[in-house]
């Protein structure tokens, strides 16, 4: 309770001093926790209120929170025992304890991330990848700037900052859903180097001639899900969802916490109000158990599946997802299995502080769709509405990309991020081998940093010993690369194979077209982000240059966000360098 006035404070983050367990205090101010052997200190933590930490015997029984307001940046709360509350009244949330702060101590997980490194292109001519749309990592940026701190580099997904945002690629054309295009240029951070750009634009169709969609809202209602950037954002996002589904489209609402249930049958998407309702009425509490609630989304959706419609779970959750199946590789081999049945799983993540961004993205990976991390309105309404087709619906599955390099001009290159969605070059045409999928309207960009043949490979001399061209070569030898793509249609089992050939002659990035500036500028921010080894000449005022200079429409204001964002990480660094 506020120590002044005695209203119940909800959301108060209390903890066990060494240790990850705590919890959150629910509407009424109350919480629980299972209280270890002899004596222990419990922390608390409040935005506006100042933070102390109390001892407790063994003997103590009862605990009474007050919290006293606090003028200082960094807001502390005094925890102090005294008068005992009913044990009933005790219905508070359990969960990994998640400080206020963003970085630092927390149970933040993200992957490992080992970027590319150059190859040499005779001993490894192909280069092979998963050509997925994720963006999840620009949002995770953008909400630490924007609280005044630097991701840490394993977070920082370079592929997912370019492919944030959206680039004019020309449109496919016949029968075929997605159209290649390549360009080149000199590389900006390596003038000794060039840089290749290889995009792909999705066909956009019109929302009324997309198929029927079969949703089930999977919505992760725990105790940690209680803070306003939680489950208030979850609710605001899938409101704007509600606000675009047609009336043959149907929702059906599945929550988690202590226990599954289903909160709202498959219903009609013309009955809006009922489904909005459904979401108004939701609250946080109780502990996390993702795979009892994936099961009953799985079962939600199967029986009302619609053939050759869009069949779709889609969860949102800060991914404390550790309750439910018996391991992560149980619950991975459900939503694949699920998955070749026709049922995708799309993943929305929210929240800081406890984010398994590993899991959400490992999740959406295996299930067909796509990962995104909402950090506001503005997102949500972007993910949901601006692009509803492309979030939503398939218009090609199990895309790949595969680029054969000719050595006639080319010494090494290095695929700029993509890391995590490397395939060997076998796996091309393989047909069972799973990968990315595009939704209606969307783009992927992906960047190629080459070597010319003659060039220096960053402070590595030219080889003495060997001869960059094989004795024998095709009679294509002026090509400098082919683009190769696979994909399947949405229902399909057999992949069809598109071709683009780019020819040599780099020209200057500032003749280069306006998006490939913006990319290009992406990736030097990326890689300053990471501090990659691979970054060159690379500065935030050659970055910010770029993408002043590739502003042009952008009716969004998302380019002018990045602007912004580079000047605040710029600052941050250099005030981490002067410590």
């Amino acid at each position: 309770m506020d120590k002044d006035n005695n209203r119940p404070l909800p959301g108060v983050s209390i903890f066990i001093k060494g240790t990850k367990t705590g919890m959150a205090s629910m509407p009424d101010g109350s919480f629980t926790f299972t209280r270890p052997k002899g004596a222990f200190t419990l922390v608390a933590q409040y935005i506006g209120y100042q933070v102390l930490e109390r001892t407790f015997k063994a003997s103590d029984s009862v605990y009474v929170l007050l919290l006293s307001q606090s003028k200082q940046a960094l807001n502390e709360v005094i925890v102090i025992g005294g008068t005992a509350r009913q044990k009933k009244e005790s219905v508070g949330a359990v969960y990994s304890y998640a400080p206020l702060r963003m970085e630092d101590e927390n149970t933040n997980e993200f992957k490992g991330i080992r970027e590319n490194g150059f190859l040499n292109t005779s001993k490894s001519p192909l280069s092979t990848f998963s050509a997925d749309v994720d963006r999840a990592s620009y949002s995770l940026v953008r909400t630490n700037l924007n609280s005044g701190q630097l991701l840490k580099p394993n977070a920082v997904r370079i592929e997912e900052l370019i492919n944030y945002f959206d680039y004019n690629y020309p449109a496919p054309v016949n029968n075929d859903p997605v159209a290649i295009y390549a360009d080149l240029a000199i590389c900006p951070w390596n003038k000794e180097h060039q840089l290749v750009r290889i995009g792909l634009q999705g066909k956009k169709i019109p929302v009324d001639k997309l198929p029927a969609s079969n949703l089930v809202f999977l919505l992760d209602v725990s105790g940690s899900m209680y803070p306003a950037n939680k489950l208030p954002l979850v609710k605001q996002a899938f409101k704007a969802l509600v606000q675009q589904l047609r009336e043959e489209d149907r929702v059906a609402i599945v929550v988690y916490a202590g226990a599954a249930g289903l909160v709202l049958p498959s219903t009609s998407g013309k009955e809006k109000t009922k489904i909005i309702d459904a979401l108004e009425n939701l609250t946080a509490g109780g502990s996390t158990a993702g795979g009892a609630g994936i099961k009953l989304a799985y079962r939600t959706a199967t029986d009302h599946f619609i053939k050759k419609g869009n069949n779709r779970v889609i969860l949102a959750t800060d991914g404390d997802f550790n309750v439910g199946l018996s391991s992560e590789e149980d619950l991975q081999d459900l939503i694949e299995r699920e998955r070749e049945k026709g049922i995708s799983l799309s993943v929305l993540g929210f929240g800081m502080g406890n984010y398994k961004d590993n899991r959400l993205e490992t999740l959406a990976d295996k299930g067909n769709g796509n990962y995104a991390y909402i950090d506001n309105f503005e997102e949500a309404r972007r993910t949901f509405v601006t692009e509803f087709g492309g979030t939503l619906f398939t218009i090609a599955k199990d895309v790949k990309l595969q680029v054969e390099f000719n050595p006639k001009f080319v010494q090494s290159y290095r695929l700029v991020g993509y890391e995590n969605r490397l395939l060997n070059d076998e796996d091309f045409n393989d047909d069972k081998k799973d990968a990315g999928d595009m939704g209606s309207g969307h783009t992927v960009t992906a960047l190629y940093e080459l070597v010319p043949v003659g060039a220096r490979e960053g402070s590595v001399d030219p080889l003495k010993y060997q001869n960059p061209v094989p004795v024998t070569y095709k009679s294509s030898s002026n090509e400098l690369l082919t683009v190769k793509m696979r994909y399947k249609e949405p229902d399909g089992d057999k992949s069809k194979l598109l071709e683009k050939v780019l020819l040599p002659g780099a020209k200057s990035i500032d003749n280069a077209p306006e998006d490939f500036r913006l990319a290009a500028s992406v990736a030097q921010f990326g890689m300053l982000l990471r501090s990659s080894p691979y970054k060159g000449a690379s500065t935030y005022d050659s970055a910010l240059k770029l993408a002043n200079g590739a502003r042009g429409k952008d009716p969004e204001g998302y380019r002018a966000e990045y602007i912004q964002l580079l000047k605040k990480a710029q600052l941050l660094q250099e005030s981490v360098a002067t410590r």
